[in-house]
């Protein structure tokens, strides 16, 4: 071990650091801009913005944004959101939007089942094993991936947003879930005392049954009771009258969800050396379903990754997607580029971890879900794109924003699409058994 001696910060190490600053071309201008205005306006390339004008050779978008506003809930939003054009023109209607806080209650009541499930699982380990201590700091949160969001249609369907309107809570998710995330610590610790005093598996599970019906009194208070069926009449833009009378949850995604989920596979960019492409991955206790279908993705190249998603746009299909969204980002303006804020012109140094190191020293990770819904190509290839967000229509254009392809190559992470978009031996590669990653992988991110 190096002698802690040689690591003390000296009077003599301070006096060169001062003097080194001061002798520095541009420290002192760089000091003088940050005092008055934020790093970001300083260091903000104006020729990036003069020349990503929001214009796309393929668009599909016609219809207005949504809003998940102060929640957590953009997978479940841009997810919702894919299904959304194919169920507006077979209702052929204007604007139309599924019911997001009737998503979010059954995700969150299947969460916690699959919390005390896990819980169970690892009631040998001491509390503070490393999987028992995630576990625990991530017991209900908002997030998600993919193939969750298929879970819940598949399981519990879906109903307009007029059957389950959003409520405080469902719009503000901080008090629900500080509520929630108590309780299923509290939880927790009794089933594992239960555990340790030599319960049998009948026992633990009657109380998880009786903890699950607690929840599920606590997701009806914040968020409204789920209905089992609702009648559902509209008005179309023709203005002519429809009705269909009454209808359950999985008979109106069966009739009015137009896109085959199941159909889809979840794909994702790693360039990890440790997770070579063409193989298959799932997260160790991330999902939401138990007996659902696990989350699964096939590690493919960005190049794929782009190409698929591409034709996807210009054969008339959204694409649901997972980036690190904070990243290289102006959210007034509704731009992302690689090198859209020179902070190397501002702090003098580099900042040049690639992709792979950002992953590996927890400076990169999927952050948040939205659509690509156009996409500008030249010769062929993308040049930027078109996105749809979920968060209102305040910033950008109406709260769609414009990625130019470098971003891509940097933040972007996974998308779903179709499985015929894939290349025969990466189809077949899907029905690889999955290696499975440690539960705190940036690849489970998305669902934190």
């Amino acid at each position: 071990m190096t002698d802690q001696y040689h690591q003390t910060i000296t009077d003599d190490l301070i006096t060169r650091f001062r003097e080194e600053f001061s002798s520095h071309p541009t420290a002192e201008l760089m000091q003088n801009a940050v005092s008055e205005v934020t790093v970001t306006n300083v260091a903000l390339r104006r020729n990036i913005v003069t020349t990503t004008p929001h214009t796309f050779s393929n668009r599909l978008d016609d219809w207005t944004v949504t809003n998940q506003k102060k929640s957590g809930r953009c997978w479940l939003f841009a997810g919702l959101n894919l299904l959304r054009p194919g169920t507006r023109k077979l209702l052929n209607v204007e604007e139309f939007e599924f019911s997001q806080n009737y998503m979010m209650f059954w995700d969150k009541f299947e969460r916690a089942n699959y919390f005390l499930s896990a819980i169970i699982d690892t009631a040998d380990r001491e509390v503070d094993d490393r999987l028992v201590a995630y576990l625990l700091s991530h017991p209900l949160d908002d997030g998600g991936q993919w193939n969750m969001f298929v879970n819940l249609v598949n399981r519990y369907g879906l109903v307009p947003k007029e059957a389950m309107p959003e409520t405080e809570s469902s719009s503000a998710t901080m008090r629900l879930n500080a509520t929630l995330m108590h309780f299923m610590r509290q939880s927790a610790q009794k089933l594992r005392d239960l555990a340790a005093a030599g319960a049998d598996a009948a026992k633990l599970d009657a109380l998880r049954l009786e903890l699950l019906g607690t929840v599920f009194r606590i997701l009806c208070i914040h968020l409204g009771t789920p209905p089992q069926s609702f009648d559902w009449q509209w008005t179309d833009k023709d203005k002519k009258f429809h009705r269909d009378g009454e209808v359950t949850p999985l008979q109106f995604a069966a009739k009015y969800a137009t896109l085959p989920l199941n159909d889809y596979a979840c794909l994702v960019n790693d360039p990890r050396p440790d997770n070579p492409v063409g193989k298959t991955y799932t997260v160790e206790y991330l999902g939401n379903i138990i007996g659902g279908g696990i989350v699964k993705y096939l590690n493919i190249d960005t190049t794929l990754m782009k190409d698929i998603a591409m034709r996807s746009i210009q054969d008339g299909e959204p694409v649901w997607m997972g980036c690190d969204v904070g990243k290289m980002m102006n959210s007034k303006l509704g731009l992302w580029d690689a090198g859209l804020f020179d902070y190397e012109g501002v702090y003098g140094t580099a900042f040049d971890l690639d992709k792979a190191g950002r992953l590996n020293y927890h400076q990169t990770l999927m952050t948040h879900a939205m659509l690509f819904t156009g996409v500008d190509v030249v010769d062929g290839k993308p040049r930027r794109w078109r996105v749809e967000n979920s968060w209102g229509d305040e910033n950008g254009q109406k709260g769609y924003y414009v990625m130019n392809d470098n971003w891509f190559n940097e933040y972007m992470f996974e998308i779903a699409a179709r499985k015929s978009y894939l290349p025969a031996d990466l189809q077949k590669a899907l029905e690889l058994e999955p290696k499975v990653l440690p539960a705190w992988d940036p690849m489970g991110a998305l669902a934190r």
